[in-house]
């Protein structure tokens, strides 16, 4: 499959079967999409023999692989969710300000072990495990979080496993016995900071009412500069409050952070959910941001933007793409009195239990339904010019507005493409740069 866009000025050639990215001038790109008018019998025979070299190289509509998805009975990591309450209370919250519909409760340290002993004893051959403290606000019970982390160690050397940690924290209770203990054990931080003040303050705020930016940026900021070069990622959220969410992503940067993350909203709230109409002014935002984005790394003052961050020459093998994120299958969530669920984002839904761990036992099921689940079970994506990069998309997000894990999501879709296309200019500015 070749797909044509442009961006701006410019206009490039997508083939998904190579991976390859091209720059083409209009009248090609206008003949490639079906358009001859205006275009002469002499150039029209110099696109074709441009695009006769690009086949012969194995760089235009190269058939696309069948590759059988990289799918195992081992499981590889699970999400602890060490806390089931929080100190903020933000609008947004898909997990219902923290109780997930839900009673506020901890995970026991006892829990938390039995989860470490389950991870273990299911991950087969597998020597490089991952757990992610998650909530809530999982700083909430910090004291497990430690002793999970020494009890995985321990218990893993044994076996001759590994484990890598990661954290998803809002900030406010960091200080520098936490900060030490993230930057020491976790392989990757994840902040939670939307942008501006009003912008933040408007949906995140504390129990008692209260914006909480300026009870967490200066945390933030002092994380971030002990970090040094380790991995995290300062996230933001924008909703239809802030649909101008390119000046947030910058304001980010201004702070320091050079590893940013900024997500559509999640929500049916109606003042703050995204809808249809609201597509062009994302689509607007997300090029005033590539375009900023490719002024400052110009200037050296680049920075890290999660979605512009595609690798069309490496990455993930196309097996591991065509697999999606392994949720249901070879990836679990465990709540606080230890019952497993696909991922995150079906925690607390009662149809989506899939067991517990103290019983050490996996709904066969319901994971034969996310092992069999992959890129060609999406029938929408066969003709989807994003399918081999997004791998279709969240199964949670599917089911929670389309009622069934293989439909994606139409609007999830549209700006995953926007954002693709950024990121392929920016490749393709950058390697100009090069010549």
């Amino acid at each position: 499959m070749v797909h044509v866009f442009a961006y701006r000025d410019k206009r490039y050639i997508y083939d998904t079967g190579s991976g390859s990215l091209h720059e083409c001038d209009e009248k090609t790109a206008r003949y490639l999409s079906g358009d001859s008018s205006e275009i002469t019998d002499e150039e029209i025979r110099g696109i074709l023999a441009e695009v006769g070299r690009l086949r012969e190289e194995g760089l235009f509509e190269k058939e696309e692989t069948s590759v059988r998805p990289v799918k195992s009975g081992e499981i590889k990591a699970l999400c602890l969710h060490v806390s089931h309450d929080c100190n903020l209370r933000c609008r947004y919250c898909f997990a219902d300000e923290g109780a997930y519909h839900s009673v506020r409760e901890v995970m026991t340290r006892e829990t938390a072990r039995a989860a470490i002993d389950f991870l273990l004893r299911e991950s087969g051959s597998r020597k490089v495990l991952e757990v992610d403290f998650f909530g809530g606000e999982p700083l909430m019970n910090f004291d497990v979080v430690k002793d999970t982390v020494r009890y995985a160690k321990e218990e893993g050397a044994k076996l001759g496993k590994r484990f890598l940690f990661t954290t998803t924290t809002n900030g406010l209770l960091l200080d520098d016995e936490t900060i030490s203990f993230l930057n020491e054990e976790m392989e990757n931080v994840v902040l939670s900071l939307d942008g501006r003040r009003e912008v933040h303050d408007a949906v995140r705020k504390t129990i008692s009412g209260k914006g909480s930016f300026d009870a967490v940026i200066e945390k933030i900021k002092k994380f971030v500069r002990v970090r040094g070069d380790k991995h995290y990622y300062v996230r933001g959220t924008f909703t239809a409050k802030n649909l101008d969410f390119s000046q947030d992503v910058l304001f980010l940067a201004d702070q320091g952070f050079d590893s940013i993350s900024m997500e559509p909203v999640v929500t049916d709230i109606p003042d703050l959910q995204i809808r249809r109409e609201h597509l062009p002014i994302i689509e607007k935002e997300y090029e005033l941001l590539c375009e900023e984005f490719l002024r400052r790394e110009e200037r050296g003052e680049g920075f890290g933007f999660f979605h512009f961050n595609i690798d069309l020459e490496g990455g993930p093998c196309l097996q591991k793409r065509v697999s999606a994120c392994g949720a249901g299958n070879e990836y679990f969530s465990v709540v606080p009195n230890g019952d497993l669920y696909p991922c995150h984002q079906f925690a607390g839904d009662a149809k989506w239990k899939m067991g517990n761990v103290s019983e050490g036992r996996i709904d066969g099921a319901l994971r034969a339904k996310f092992a069999e689940s992959c890129l060609f079970t999406r029938k929408k994506c066969g003709d989807c010019f994003a399918k081999f990069i997004c791998s279709g998309g969240c199964s949670a997000n599917n089911y929670h507005y389309n009622g069934d894990i293989e439909e994606p999501y139409e609007m999830t879709c549209a700006m995953m493409k926007k954002r693709i296309e950024c990121a392929m200019h920016i490749l393709a500015e950058r390697k100009c740069r090069e010549k």
